[in-house]
């Protein structure tokens, strides 16, 4: 019987439930199926748009997609971090090419909608784009729109205007949900064209809320979590839907809030970021159980970690890190930090693993929530620039084992076992009979011991922190593996022979132990493999790293299929990509990255990077004779290991030389601050109430700047008043996020400027509203009687997050309240931010800066008659001045080069600039807290070959010279390949 596309079914019991989708007859035909029903057997294959229908079940182990078990290996990065949307392919295939099989993302509602009932998924938002990139690559969409997404974004992802809204937000109340369901209906118009189940596209999973712990279990978070359910199924999404558990609370369970009746489309998911100097905590199969244990809260859905920590976020001042920025972040959280804490959880039956972040990139613009800077590297294995770091080998081998051994889908807790100076978790596949060993050193220092295994005791060694996988009894294609020190990435047939990949770190010496029944012949094809036979056993040594890839083929004995092995270390893994075809599968050896690979006749073609010298290796079908690398035909031998391989060396990348940043041009502006001004086309600050959870000052007008429709960036006032005779001091309360900063002129007269505390690691690391008053007194020669106009420009910073769900987006940014010593005038106010939106960049690049509402930051704009400028500068001036310069790079059409811009200064100089270049707001440094001095300039925003404009306003302090000082251009990273890039 062919189920409803909506429907969810207990499939033959309650231990498996499968999500039966889109009728019968292709091969997500519904099938009953229960977990004792569904062996261990292949993966199913890389996912695309392929147009046929799909069935997504689940049991305790894993996902079934289509009746076969899915590994979910997946990896976090966020398309609005990334402003070019030709990036975006690069990025994903890089993890696709690198062992992930999925993607999630979050979809940013500020992101999307400058206003209400107004949204935007053209140019750089354009969510449709960024599915048919991921199905064209190959992975699997975890889709996150929230509606709250947190992501260290301005107000948790909620939109600047919904501060100014009636309703509490995250809450089943009407006036909030109507909005919600309007932002829903948007996103989910575009997902349901990319449903995995229908065949048109990626998606597979599909999340609500996000770590939503402030209603759990009462009334108004079960109405709300039950609104949004049956909001996304009305709206035509019929994957398995899920949330994410804030810390292991077992909120939000199957069964925890209704669902519509519906059964079987939900799943439990918990989020963690265990600290490196943490011992890997067990969340799930060898944990305490029970609730708060992790995936035991809902033991009859697969363990599921929607986020796990792939690094950490950095604030202003860097104290997290202790100002040595996102590189102490990757260092402290590396392979071996990944080795411990991601075996623990394969250890621990979690088979759903996102890691965040994957792919950090820049929150650009006034995109960042309070708690952090523009850079958003967070540490990750491919860094902001887009470098593929150290931290990928460990994902690399898990994500293709993960892929290509089918027997890690299934695995049971086995019978304790216990090694000197080691925890050692040990699992069995029901199926198959193969064991897996975790071994993990939380020690500083190496150990050496013997590990009692099912096929004996086995030396091993585990460096000072850090893990090792070892099995025994896996299944090499037509062999059987007996053990093996070095752990496995991947086994696979290529042509008419088997290939297994082993890997582990440099100078380790491997040991493999093959089962021979029958005498093979072995052959030895690098000098650095040693093998013997012994009885019904074939040991191999391998040391590895001494000479790259390390082969010994396995022929004859008791199967006519011949086993290739392979042992690499980290640098020579990484540089192995499989890559499957509609004729077969490939394996690829040599390139930095291998994009894609196809079979035309017996031709392979490659196309991918490179940046050293290398040769490259293919393994493939039997009858390939040629190899094309990026379109040109490369000479070729066959190799006694059944590979074609070239012949000579593909150079190394040339290198990319970057032009010196001069020909400034300066124009200081904030005419705001004269008396003379003309503001009549300002708003008048005239409101008396406020939705804001910030009270308004008994007597005063409302100040808050979101009041007003300003929402993003810089705001100025001007308040107009008669008789400032005895005026002594002048007092304005504002409220900022992280590192705000108000100035101050009377009457044209700087009066001073104030600045919100650097934030310390262990009071203020997280406070996301900072309110204070700032004083200033009045000069004597300014107590007059006549027309005064005070002048008051705060640089707002962002809206805090929600994260507790007590609507703190909505705390007040901007003027809060004025008060004066001495008299008392009466003051009419009118206020200023940012223009329109810029229809183009969104509106979250552009403030209300004098020069931005003139365009000074566009590349258009005329500057001939600015004065000219060069750095370092030594100024002392209240207020703002643009700097503004053209450049010309002409990077060659087949190179990838990475360019970042570098600010530096002496430290003591107080002063910060917005950076923009070719108009896109590229971010804020602050010279004198920092950590941040280097700003990553995307391809695409950037012109690799043509003219930039670069512009910074500057915004400095009475207090101090400021600069400029030191500005240039830097070379981040540079590949020989990369994909052609549209400019935004």
């Amino acid at each position: 019987m062919a189920l409803s596309r909506r429907t969810f079914s207990a499939l033959a019991g309650s231990t498996a439930l499968g999500l039966a989708l889109g009728g019968s007859g292709g091969p997500g035909a519904p099938s009953a199926y229960a977990a004792r029903s569904v062996p261990t057997g292949p993966a199913p294959a890389p996912p695309s748009a392929d147009g046929r229908r799909h069935t997504i079940g689940y049991d305790r182990y894993s996902l079934l997609v289509d009746g076969r078990r899915l590994v979910v290996w997946s990896g976090e990065m966020h398309p609005f971090r990334l402003p070019s949307p030709s990036l975006w392919r690069d990025v994903l295939q890089k993890m696709r090419a690198h062992g992930y099989n999925a993607v999630s993302i979050y979809v940013a509602w500020n992101y999307h909608s400058p206003a209400p009932g107004q949204y935007d998924f053209t140019g750089v938002r354009d969510l449709d784009l960024f599915l048919r990139t991921a199905a064209e690559t190959g992975l699997y969409v975890i889709l996150r729109p929230g509606p709250y997404i947190n992501a260290e974004v301005d107000g948790g992802g909620f939109p600047g205007w919904l501060t100014a809204t009636k309703g509490t937000a995250r809450t089943d109340d009407p006036a909030y949900l109507s909005h919600v369901d309007e932002w829903l209906t948007q996103v989910n118009r575009i997902a349901r064209r990319h449903l995995f189940t229908q065949g048109t596209g990626t998606i597979l999973l599909y999340q609500i809320e996000n770590e939503y712990d402030a209603h759990a279990g009462n009334p108004t978070g079960r109405a709300y979590m039950s609104h949004l359910y049956k909001k996304v199924r009305a709206d035509g999404i019929d994957v398995p839907l899920f949330h994410n558990d804030k810390g292991r609370n077992g909120y939000w369970v199957p069964g925890s809030f209704g669902t519509g009746g519906e059964k079987g489309g939900w799943l439990y998911g918990f989020d963690g970021y265990p600290s490196p100097s943490q011992t890997p905590p067990d969340w799930g199969t060898f944990g305490p159980g029970g609730a708060k244990g992790g995936s035991s809260a809902s033991p009859s859905t697969p363990g599921f970690v929607p986020e796990f920590g792939g690094g950490w976020f950095d604030p202003w001042g860097g104290a997290w890190f202790d100002g040595k920025g996102y590189a102490e972040s990757r260092r402290t959280r590396d392979a071996a930090y990944e080795r411990r804490f991601y075996l623990t959880n394969l250890a621990n039956g979690l088979t759903l693993h996102n890691v965040y972040m994957t792919f950090g990139g820049t929150s650009w613009g006034w995109l960042p929530a309070p708690v952090v800077y523009t850079s958003y590297d967070y540490g990750a294995a491919i860094d902001e620039g887009r470098n593929v770091t150290d931290k990928i080998a460990p994902m690399h081998q898990l994500g293709h084992l993960l892929q290509r051994v089918p027997d890690f889908a299934k695995l049971d807790r086995a019978a304790d076992v216990k090694a000197a100076g080691l925890k050692v978790y040990h699992l069995t596949n029901p199926d198959t009979g193969a064991h897996v060993y975790v071994a993990r050193n939380d020690g500083t220092k190496a150990v050496t011991t013997d590990l009692p295994t099912d096929a004996g005791r086995v030396r091993v060694t585990v460096p000072g922190k850090d893990a090792k996988l070892l099995t025994t009894g896996l299944k090499l294609g037509k062999r059987t593996l007996r053990y093996s020190t070095a752990e496995p990435v991947l086994c696979l047939t290529a042509g008419r022979q088997d290939i297994a990949l082993f890997s582990g770190r440099r100078d380790e010496m491997a040991e493999l132990v093959l089962n021979c029944p029958a005498e093979p012949n072995v052959m030895r094809l690098d000098p650095e493999a040693a093998w013997v036979l012994d009885d019904d056993s074939l040991h191999v040594n391998v040391p590895l790293g001494q000479g790259g890839l390390t082969r010994v083929l396995v022929q004859k004995g008791e199967s006519e299929t011949p086993l290739l092995l392979l042992f690499a270390e980290d640098a020579t893994l990484v540089r192995l990509f499989p890559y499957d075809t509609p004729s077969g599968t490939l394996l690829v050896y040599g390139p930095e990255l291998l994009r894609h690979a196809e079979l035309r006749g017996t031709e392979v073609h490659l196309t991918g990077d490179v940046s050293e010298t290398t040769t490259i290796e293919v393994w493939g079908p039997r009858g390939i004779d040629a190899l094309v690398w990026n379109g040109r035909t490369l000479p070729t031998r066959t190799t006694l290991s059944g590979s074609l391989m070239t012949t000579g060396l593909l150079p190394a990348v040339p290198e990319v030389k970057l032009p010196e940043l001069g020909g400034w041009r300066m124009r200081t502006e904030n005419p705001e601050a004269g008396p003379g001004f003309d503001d009549s086309g300002w708003k008048t600050a005239d409101k008396k109430t406020s939705f804001s959870t910030t009270p308004v000052p008994e007597g005063q007008p409302v100040l808050f700047a979101d009041d007003y429709g300003f929402h993003y960036g810089d705001v100025w006032y001007r308040g107009s008043f008669t008789d400032a005779t005895g005026l002594q001091e002048v007092s304005l309360a504002y409220s900022t996020g992280t590192q705000g900063l108000l100035m101050a002129w009377l009457d044209g007269e700087p009066l001073g400027t104030h600045r919100m505390p650097v934030p310390d690691k262990n009071a203020t690391v997280r406070k996301g509203s900072w309110a204070d008053t700032a004083v200033f007194p009045v000069r004597e020669r300014l107590r007059s009687p006549g027309r005064h106009v005070l002048s008051v420009l705060v640089r707002r910073m962002q809206h805090d997050q929600d994260g507790k769900g007590l609507d703190t987006h909505k705390v007040a940014r901007g003027l809060t309240a004025a008060a004066f010593k001495g008299a008392s005038p009466k003051v009419s106010w009118r206020i200023q931010g940012a223009a329109a939106p810029d229809p183009v960049r969104g509106p979250m690049n552009n403030g209300g800066l004098y020069g931005e509402r003139e365009g000074w930051h566009l590349p258009g704009f005329r500057d001939d008659d600015w004065e000219r400028a060069a750095f370092p500068r030594a100024a002392r001036y209240q207020g703002v001045t643009w700097y503004r310069t053209s450049f010309r790079l002409s990077v060659p059409a087949d190179i990838d080069a990475s360019i970042g811009l570098i600010l530096e200064d002496d430290p003591y100089r107080a002063y910060r600039a917005q950076i923009f270049l070719n108009g896109w707001n590229m971010g804020q440094y602050i010279n004198n807290v920092g950590p941040q001095h280097t700003f990553v300039l995307p391809n695409g925003v950037l012109r690799t070959r043509g003219a930039n404009t670069l512009a910074l306003a500057v915004l400095s302090e009475f207090t101090t010279l400021s600069g400029p000082g030191r500005v240039s251009l830097t070379l981040l990273g540079r590949a020989a390949g990369g994909l052609p890039v549209t400019p935004v």
